[in-house]
């Protein structure tokens, strides 16, 4: 039995390898910057550290985080060094807060493997709204960031529950499936015009993860993500998504969560990284027999 379990672990370590694109995988740590905002930390505050100490990788993290911030914001930021950030970096599992820091400080911190834009949810399926900020900002960190190898990423936000009361919802007629929708096709469309060449599809993961018995239960406000299975959706989305290897079967699941809810955001994840423009059913997943199931710190 212990030989098995070596030869599984050895292959896993070997996909890694293989897999992981060559700047990436030449050094000891795999390092990632978000420039974003709440719901950057929810994708890779709480989940994406322990994922990858479970699979055996080092990651850097960092979360340039402004509540609500736009592109618009970001780009604004940029142009004139404004010291507007919560910088949040995560190294072996800890996290440091440092206040009031300029993007352009941040960039030369750690020479980032991968660099991540978002929308602001509430326009994230608006294309009108990325431009020419989007631009501007990408030719900003593309002359900051000190890592020549640099990738760039566009991360896929999620569309809110379908009760959600966020004024923003009226963008998409206060439909959830209109928003899921009018993102993926944004996003695609910006990634083309932008030539970002990685899209991190959140979203049709968390919408893959409505389809199971746990339903429209992956925010905790009608927008942000339910601390347990939300959050740990995304994170497994970001993980196989930068870092390439299958989540299927990472033997980190947060504390208090059912092996079933954690099978279901990482098949959901692999689905969505599979097939991110399109919705994968997780219904054949079956509710467990118990009197009453309530998801994981869905609130």
């Amino acid at each position: 039995m212990k030989s098995n379990a070596l030869v599984l672990v050895t292959i896993r370590f070997v996909f890694v390898l293989l897999f992981l694109p060559a700047s990436l995988g030449a050094q000891d740590a795999i390092r990632i910057l978000a420039i974003g905002n709440s719901f950057s930390a929810d994708a890779v505050e709480s989940y994406l550290s322990p994922l990858a100490e479970a699979d055996g990788v080092e990651l850097i993290i960092g979360n340039m985080y402004i509540g609500g911030c736009s592109l618009e914001t970001h780009w604004n930021n940029a142009q004139g060094n404004l010291p507007a950030y919560s910088y949040r970096k995560i190294v072996n599992g800890e996290l440091v807060i440092t206040e009031n820091i300029q993007l352009s400080t941040v960039l030369k911190d750690e020479k980032w493997d991968v660099i991540t834009f978002q929308q602001v949810s509430s326009n994230s399926g608006q294309m009108d709204t990325y431009f020419p900020y989007l631009t501007n900002l990408l030719q900003y960190v593309k002359d900051e960031a000190i890592n020549p190898k640099v990738k760039f990423a566009l991360h896929q936000t999620w569309a809110y529950a379908s009760n959600s009361t966020h004024s923003g919802f009226v963008n998409y007629n206060n439909n959830q499936e209109q928003m899921y929708r009018a993102i993926v096709a944004t996003v695609n469309q910006v990634a083309e015009q932008t030539q970002i060449d990685i899209i991190i599809p959140a979203g049709t993961a968390v919408q893959n993860g409505r389809t199971s018995f746990i339903g429209d239960n992956f925010c905790r406000d009608g927008y942000h993500l339910s601390l347990g299975i939300g959050r740990y959706t995304a994170a497994c989305t970001w993980y196989e998504k930068l870092v390439q290897s299958h989540v299927i079967g990472n033997p980190f699941v947060p504390q208090g969560m059912s092996p079933t809810e954690a099978s279901i955001a990482q098949h959901a994840a692999h689905a969505a990284v599979s097939q991110p423009n399109d919705t994968t059913s997780m219904s054949y997943f079956s509710m467990p027999k118990i009197k009453e199931f309530k998801p994981s710190e869905s609130k």
